[in-house]
């Protein structure tokens, strides 16, 4: 389906890629990865012959199969009169131009072509399928026959997305399309991409999905592109295979060219030895050295410990929130949060999750109830949409010297540091920024203060794979309580041990796992009616409920016999379980790395480091059977 063949590109004479060559067949699920900045985009860029002249300079061949309909996101749909639907529609070309012609066609013989052409196609469930994909990407029926202009642009770039996905070409290229979708709308499109019927080649931080979607992995490394069958965890596994055995490799080799460059300075002077010397000067000259590729080293993420209060450090105490009086969003919300409670908030866009969090965080005043805290809390509020806040034209080093006025230049600098900007990027405009590096900035700027409470709206979406991983790193390593909202469930698994559902109205704890949630979702198949979609609303609504009620796994954690202190203990102690697991798993997959074991010093606290939470995991699990032996005790 797609060739590329010895690819060379250059952009500002920095080469992206150099004699790069990939094969991808018909019907392959594709994972297009690499870090920022590698060429992801520029590449799918090369495939569709967008790249104008004077942006860069290139060799080699890309092709596709001789008649194949490519299709891709570039913009959002305009904001245009327009409805949802007829812009769906309107992307099959070909459909759209054959009903259009059915229409005006008044030769029996075309007439006769044009019907048995768009029974071929398919043609006349088009509207039940572009309402279908619709609705999966969070639409409600209503909205299919409202206008585009109505949608803001992240509404009208998912319209955009449904009509490539309706056109369903041979080669779909998509650039990060879970980023401008909620949890809910990525769940529904990992299942639509495994169905897809043909080529897809998918650029992606998302590593459930490039696990669950995918058939293959093209990875970007070092101005080559790398082919793998498996999803991205296999691809891993096998980097770290190759990158051992070329390490082996070059051990040897190094011994063997030391072995002959002794020869050569011991003998290249005595004129009996000269002919032999001369022949493993040029055996040296001819042997192709083994490179190892060096590990990309990722800035970590700091967050800083602050001291512990005592639980509950928030309560809301039948809240009503919104944005006019009279008029919430949610109503009658009541929820507590504890100090080292970690919380991932789940919910369809346009359901209040962000409503709730600005009201957590004070950034939105209560309608109505009651909201108690903690003397002193501090909360740090973390949003895309504050990305817009920064200074263009002013540098990083002018926004964190807001942070400590009256410091020295070199004080400045050094909290820079900390937050990921050396010396060659502190002094870096802020507009001239990655969007990984912004997020970077804003959540230094964000944890500075010591936040008791981090408030995490959809943290990840300019960062990659790598970068994600940091971040889970330091929200396992930080001390106080974490809300997230995010669409990446490999971030909410690993950093969040419990749900909040925001949904028709409310928002309550739900006790069931993100699997389940995620179940429930697609359970209710996008109801294709507005009652409908309302019914399987409220049985996800009805389903967190008896969640809450049964889905504990501390068997007696819930019996009246049990006192407090007792259920406290478990839940604490099932808490640190997960919380020693989890990061055991994390370490595992870096240990997993050949180049975790580069610097022997790096690799002996690595291990050290996994036999002391190997430890904290055995004791919080030796905990919790003490606690509900205690429980089970009484019943």
């Amino acid at each position: 389906m797609l060739q590329i063949n010895d690819l060379t590109f250059r952009i500002d004479g920095r080469a992206l890629f150099d004699a790069a060559s990939a094969q991808i067949a018909d019907g392959w699920k594709v994972g297009l990865v690499g870090r920022n900045g590698t060429g992801k985009s520029t590449l799918l860029r090369i495939i569709r012959e967008e790249l104008a002249k004077g942006e860069g300079n290139g060799d080699g061949t890309v092709r596709i199969n001789r008649g194949a309909k490519m299709g891709y996101v570039l913009q959002e749909v305009p904001a245009n009169d327009t409805t949802l639907l007829d812009v769906v529609l309107e992307a099959d070309i070909e459909r759209a131009a054959l009903m259009r012609e059915s229409d005006t066609c008044e030769d029996p013989d075309r007439i006769g072509e044009i019907h048995e052409r768009l029974a071929d196609i398919d043609a006349w469930s088009g509207e039940a399928r572009a309402a279908e994909i619709l609705v999966g990407l969070g639409f409600t029926q209503n909205d299919l026959s409202r206008a585009c202009k109505e949608f803001s642009g992240g509404w009208r770039m998912r319209a955009a997305l449904g009509g490539v996905l309706f056109a369903q070409p041979e080669l779909l290229l998509l650039d990060e399309p879970t980023n401008y979708l909620d949890l809910e709308g990525a769940a529904w499109l990992e299942v639509y991409l495994r169905k897809y019927p043909h080529t897809v080649v998918i650029v992606s931080h998302d590593r459930d999905l490039l696990n669950r979607s995918v058939t293959h992995i093209l990875a970007v490394e070092n101005t080559k592109l790398v082919l793998s069958a498996g999803g991205y965890d296999t691809y891993l596994q096998r980097r770290a295979e190759r990158t051992q055995h070329l390490a082996a490799q070059k051990e040897k080799q190094d011994v063997q060219r030391a072995h002959m460059q002794s020869f050569i300075d011991r003998f290249k002077a005595k004129a009996s030895k000269a002919a032999q010397a001369q022949s493993r000067m040029k055996m040296l000259e001819k042997m192709t050295v083994i490179t190892v590729p060096l590990a990309e080293r990722t800035v970590p993420f700091k967050f800083y410990e602050v001291e512990e209060l005592a639980s509950p450090i928030l309560e809301l105490d039948k809240v009503d929130m919104g944005y006019a009086p009279g008029k919430p969003v949610l109503d009658r919300v009541s929820l507590r949060l504890d100090f080292d409670d970690r919380i991932a908030i789940v919910g369809a866009n346009g359901q209040g999750k962000t409503t709730l969090v600005k009201s957590i965080a004070q950034k939105l005043p209560l309608l109505q109830g009651v909201r108690r805290a903690s003397k002193n809390l501090r909360i740090g509020y973390f949003s895309q949409d504050q990305l817009d806040e920064l200074r263009a034209g002013e540098t990083v080093l002018d926004h964190v010297k807001d942070l400590i006025p009256n410091a020295g230049q070199a004080q400045v600098r050094a909290l820079a540091a900390q937050f990921g900007f050396g010396h060659e990027k502190c002094e870096t405009k802020v507009d001239k920024l990655s969007g990984g590096e912004k997020v970077r900035l804003l959540m230094g700027l964000t944890t500075y203060k010591k936040p008791h409470i981090l408030i995490l709206d959809e943290p990840t979406s300019h960062l990659d794979i790598d970068s994600r991983e940091a971040l889970i790193y330091a929200l396992n390593e930080f001390n106080g309580a974490v809300l997230v909202i995010t669409h990446d469930t490999y971030l909410a698994e690993a950093t969040a041990d419990r749900l909040w559902l925001v949904n028709q109205g409310k928002a309550n704890p739900y006790n069931g796992d993100l699997a389940d949630y995620k179940a429930l979702v697609l359970a209710a198949d996008r109801p294709d009616s507005d009652k409908q979609h309302a019914v399987a609303r409220a049985e996800i609504a009805a389903a967190a409920e008896k969640a809450d009620k049964s889905k504990s796994s501390a068997p007696k954690a819930s019996s009246p016999k049990a006192t407090f202190k007792q259920k406290h203990r478990l839940e604490t102690a099932e808490k640190e379980v997960e919380k020693a697991r989890t990061a055991l798993e994390i370490l595992d997959r870096d240990l997993g790395d050949p180049d975790a074991f580069t610097h022997k010093a790096d690799a002996e606290a690595k291990l050290k480091g996994r036999a002391k939470l190997q430890a904290q995991l055995d004791a919080a699990e030796a905990e919790w059977l003490e606690a509900l032996e205690a429980i089970e005790g009484q019943a």
